[in-house]
């Protein structure tokens, strides 16, 4: 009910079109759009809907389908209607209104599910625009955007507002965003509390280019500061009368749900896409992402943390690095360059950034895309602590893994490099479990090319030999004096979950292998623990150091976990 107590109104959105199809009809609107068939009265029908719904003579589809033949006493007719208006519901083509009020603004009439609602929302608390010098380009550009909007926005001045940084607020509870020119473009933050909007844009600011202090420069670039403007103005109102965030997860697969997003502009060539923002300060209303459930959700998380404008790491990418016979990915580290193997790239990228964030945070932690990933990683790293200095049982005969097709296969690679013909292999039992230590070195070496900590005694010989190929791929075509991380079977969840595998497909097949390793996954993590210990606890940033306490929390919030680093093997 509006305020005088009439029912609202239902009425045609601003915008929708109806194209006469030979039976039935195409109509479409901003957000929505839905054809029906079956009938030629469907033209003819709408029409005389059309005109009960306020629509515009523009929406009609023309002399040759006047109603003159129905009547809408007709109970087919009626019940015709019903079921057209239902279709217009449905398809966002329709909302209410209210009866006998001052119409919403056609851009909220348009897209929001309650027009009236949003129109109330923003008159009870308009925008208020706040800049260095209100007049100055980009803060003007903003004000015009909001008039346009059917919005009368006050401007204020702020004089510890940097010259090319404009804050807008309004609503209720208040909202607000901030928009800035950068040396080489410009942002918009995403929509934050008054309080913390400006910590964000300095932040992004940092990260992006010092803010233009040149009016005349912002002058030059008239082009980008309107959609600046105008991105800022669009954010603010939809945020302040509940509508969506124009940055969408849903429809943008490079943006994480429920965490922020930047509009990124650049002025050369002249482009504008929004970015995710995972570096901005910590707030209590922004709860961590749960853990990632498969491969794809991890990546998608890993290229959030290394975006390329807004990351806080370096994106591993295979780049130039083979990717036969097995792959490669490599990437900057503070601590040099990283090359990671795997059996796919993709395996291999989730490898080198779990590795980069350790070696960002100091080396002494264990990084996974969740609790289950990070545990695994832990548990093997304290298990081949001991397995590599030899502390085990005796070794078992070849006959237990060489049968295994990833074993033979990895093997035969080896044997294929210079200097590794003659490597070892070596497998034993850990304590009574079901855990199994591989270790592969060179007679006479004291140097370690592959280990890994399995499940099974052919998991653990193949992943060793897998991660002995991957080091001397790594050490014939990754950078001089990098370090190397081998993949482990702690991915193998992360890939096999909601995979596939042909039915006719053995463990050859990397799919069915890594399926394999992760039905064995809870058997390794009991005998581990049993063996071992539970896996440790939460890092904490040696001595407090604030970067890496800040890196760990940009982590946390993104989903990842941070376990501190098991340093022996009991």
């Amino acid at each position: 009910m509006t305020a005088s107590g009439e029912p609202p109104a239902v009425r045609l959105r601003p915008g929708v079109a109806a194209t006469p199809l030979r039976a039935g009809l195409h109509l479409r609107g901003r957000d929505g759009s839905v054809t029906l068939e079956g009938s030629r009265a469907l033209p003819a029908l709408w029409n005389l809907l059309a005109d009960r719904l306020g629509a515009e003579p523009a929406t009609l589809v023309g002399a040759a389908h006047r109603p003159g033949g129905l009547d809408p006493a007709d109970p087919r007719v009626a019940t015709a209607l019903d079921g057209l208006t239902a279709q217009l519901r449905a398809h966002g083509l329709v909302a209410e209104f209210p009866a006998g009020g001052q119409a919403p603004a056609a851009w909220l009439a348009a897209s929001a599910d309650r027009p009236a609602a949003a129109a109330a929302a923003l008159a009870a608390a308009p925008p208020v625009v706040t800049a260095a010098d209100p007049d100055a380009p980009l803060a003007a550009a903003l004000l015009r955007a909001l008039h346009r909007a059917g919005i009368r926005p006050e401007a204020r001045a702020d004089g510890s507002l940097p010259p090319g940084l404009v804050a807008a607020a309004a609503g209720v509870p208040p909202v607000a965003v901030a928009a800035g020119r950068t040396a080489g473009g410009g942002f918009v933050t995403a929509p934050t509390s008054p309080e913390r909007v400006r910590a964000d844009a300095e932040a992004v600011a940092a990260r992006l280019g010092d803010t233009v202090e040149d009016p005349a420069a912002e002058r030059a670039a008239d082009a980008l500061t309107a959609l600046l403007a105008g991105a800022a103005a669009q954010r603010l109102l939809c945020a302040a009368a509940g509508l969506p965030d124009p940055a969408g997860a849903e429809e943008d697969p490079s943006l994480l749900p429920a965490r922020p997003a930047v509009l990124v502009a650049e002025a050369a060539p002249p482009r504008a896409s929004y970015r995710p923002w995972v570096a901005g300060p910590a707030a209590a209303s922004e709860p961590a992402l749960p853990a990632a459930a498969d491969l794809a959700e991890a990546l998608r998380r890993v290229a959030a943390l290394t975006d390329p404008r807004l990351g806080v790491f370096d994106a591993p990418l295979p780049g130039r690095l083979p990717q036969l016979p097995a792959a490669l990915a490599a990437c900057p580290t503070p601590a040099g360059p990283l090359v990671a193997g795997a059996p796919r790239a993709d395996l291999a990228r989730l490898t080198a950034a779990c590795r980069a964030a350790e070696l960002r945070l100091g080396g002494a932690a264990v990084v996974g895309a969740g609790p289950a990933h990070a545990r695994g990683r832990a548990l093997r790293r304290a298990a081949l602590a001991g397995a590599e200095r030899g502390d085990t049982g005796p070794a078992l005969p070849e006959e237990v893994w060489h049968r295994h097709p990833q074993a033979r296969h990895w093997r035969k690679v080896l044997n294929g490099f210079a200097g590794h013909a003659e490597a070892r292999l070596t497998v034993r039992r850990l304590g009574g479990g079901q855990a199994y230590a591989a270790v592969v070195r060179v007679p006479g070496a004291s140097a370690v090319l592959g280990s890994a900590v399995e499940a099974t005694p052919a998991d653990a010989a193949a992943m060793a030999l897998l991660g002995a190929v991957t080091r001397a791929m790594a050490a014939g075509h990754g950078p001089a004096g990098a370090a190397h991380a081998p993949f482990g079977g702690a991915e193998a969840p992360l890939a096999a979950a909601g995979a596939a595998p042909a039915a006719w497909a053995d463990e050859g097949w990397t799919d069915v292998w890594l399926a394999g390793i992760a039905r064995r996954e809870p058997a390794l993590t009991a005998a581990l623990t049993r063996l071992a210990g539970p896996a440790p606890g939460p890092w904490l940033p040696p001595g407090g150091d604030p970067a890496a306490a800040r890196t760990a929390a940009v982590l946390h919030s993104c989903g990842f976990t941070v376990l501190a680093d098991p340093k022996e093997y009991p």
